[in-house]
């Protein structure tokens, strides 16, 4: 089981949400990535050929939330989810346009 621990920024934009956004991110987060945050799904994948602004540990992974995405690092020696940014992503925006605007 990995543990999960959020960045000061992540929490500052969890924080941010509406009540019921923030309830609905935070029960994914636990139930997405407790258990096998690197296993692909449709709703979670590596991010390749995106530097993010932040410190990143390793491989950039993303979990979809609806229109939220939360980024995240996998410390699988330590069976720790380090999560970065909790970010809205328009439908009209690319991922990477939204960790431009958004990541720092």
């Amino acid at each position: 089981m990995f543990r999960i621990e959020l960045t000061e920024r992540a929490l500052e934009q969890l924080i941010d949400l509406r009540a019921h956004d923030r309830s609905r991110v935070l029960d994914e987060i636990e139930e997405q990535l407790t258990m096998e945050p690197t296993r692909k799904t449709r709703r979670r994948k590596m991010i390749r050929g995106i530097v993010p602004p932040w410190d990143q540990m390793g491989p950039l992974w993303q979990l979809r939330i609806g229109d939220y995405r939360v980024f995240y690092d996998v410390l699988e020696e330590e069976a720790r989810v380090l999560v970065h940014r909790i970010l809205r992503k328009p439908p009209d925006k690319t991922t990477a346009a939204v960790i431009e605007e958004n990541g720092e």
